[in-house]
């Protein structure tokens, strides 16, 4: 699960659509990563190499690497999404 807060708007769309290649949007600024070990790293690597230096002070983003022992709990529209979920780690 990846988590982003860029305040820059152009940096910040890129970055979706970047992350809309591996995942999928869980929340605005929220995104689950349905994939290997290997596309992690790759999405890993991107982010350091591209990303990070275009920060401005205020912008992180959060990487959630969540094991199967995590639990799910969902409410609202999201309680609806029957999709098995897929943890790496």
């Amino acid at each position: 699960m990846i988590s982003y807060d860029i305040s820059d708007d152009k940096t910040r769309t890129q970055f979706s659509k970047f992350l809309s290649k591996f995942g999928y949007r869980l929340q605005y600024s929220v995104f689950e990563i349905r994939n290997s070990e290997r596309v992690l790293k790759n999405v890993i690597t991107e982010i350091e190499n591209t990303y990070v230096a275009r920060f401005a002070e205020t912008d992180s983003i959060i990487i959630f690497n969540l094991s199967e022992t995590c639990k799910k709990l969902c409410y609202g529209y999201a309680k609806h999404d029957d999709e098995n979920f897929i943890l790496v780690g």
